[in-house]
């Protein structure tokens, strides 16, 4: 971060930027399309609008080791999986439960970095975790009185947090090594590989769809990822990283107003109850134990989240 000042406002941004990542969730909802060719055809597209500007990064592509290459691989997997559950999570439940559970992947960091490499955290830190995961308890409680297919999605989300929570600290590795936009480039190539060859050997069809599939994948890459999670990342040379974390906190009310307007999804006093505890949650942790955890805002690719 430095002294310099955009030339659009930064709160104008920082509120563009939190739309447009709340908008992923719908496109997946109005999407008729198997998840795991979403999420293809998502990643592939945003591959294709980086390729033009990773010239300067070929030196360094060139030099990472077989070790670097395998962990990149794996971060891909971890992060088709993570789309795979959490895109799929999305077919069963609502909008804001999925979102909202979404929301604790900085939570799900924090045990594995804990069991990993015994990171330790802050008692603030600790607490918020707590308090985010009573919420999602709540989220849960809610929509077992709904249908049982809310519950699978609720359990769906919870699985792709956990891909992602493991694609973001083999991130964090990474990027101490290499260029962030490299390192994310060759992901989302990965990523989209992983996912061609599970719909080859799921005998799921690659091409045919009608022409409003092929503008939901087009809108997938360009608006959460461009204009959200891309433009996220442009904005940490002009504030810290720690407030641009706070779209977590964001993308969960957008995309519940946003699935309320669109979608006519409500919600229930559990899930209200529920939503209010996991954002309460991690405000305390991004807050008061954010930096004594894994130093993640300043080491890790912000063009890659959650959603």
């Amino acid at each position: 971060m430095n002294g310099k000042k955009p030339p659009v406002p930064v709160p104008l941004l920082m509120l563009i930027g939190i739309v447009a990542i709340s908008f992923s969730s719908i496109f997946i909802k109005w999407s008729s399309a198997p998840a795991s060719v979403q999420g293809m055809y998502r990643l592939l597209f945003t591959s294709l609008l980086m390729l033009p500007f990773a010239r300067p990064y070929s030196g360094a592509a060139f030099s990472l080791r077989r070790k670097d290459w395998l962990l990149l691989g794996f971060s891909g997997m971890m992060l088709a999986l993570h789309f795979l559950l959490w895109m799929g999570s999305l077919k069963f439940t609502s909008v804001a439960s999925s979102t909202m559970i979404m929301a604790l992947e900085p939570v799900f960091i924090m045990i594995g970095c804990y069991v990993l490499y015994k990171e330790k955290s802050t008692l603030s830190a600790i607490a918020g975790l707590g308090i985010a995961i009573f919420g999602t308890v709540f989220i849960g409680w809610g929509d077992i009185g709904l249908s049982p297919d809310n519950v699978k999605g609720d359990l769906l989300s919870i699985g792709g947090t956990a891909a992602v929570a493991v694609h973001m600290m083999v991130g964090q590795r990474l990027v101490s090594r290499m260029p962030s936009y490299l390192y994310s480039l060759i992901v989302f190539i990965s990523a989209s590989i992983v996912f061609a060859v599970y719909n080859v050997l799921a005998g799921i069809p690659f091409f045919d769809y009608p022409p409003k599939e092929w503008g939901i994948f087009v809108l997938l890459a360009v608006v959460p990822t461009v204009f959200g999670h891309i433009l996220f990342n442009w904005l940490m040379q002009y504030v810290s990283a720690t407030t641009v974390s706070m779209n977590i906190l964001g993308e969960p009310v957008g995309a519940s107003i946003l699935a309320f307007l669109l979608l006519g999804e409500k919600l229930n006093g559990l899930q209200w109850t529920g939503g209010l505890l996991v954002m309460a949650g991690l405000a305390v942790y991004l807050y008061a134990g954010r930096k004594k955890t894994l130093g993640i805002e300043d080491s890790l690719p912000r063009s890659i989240v959650s959603s």
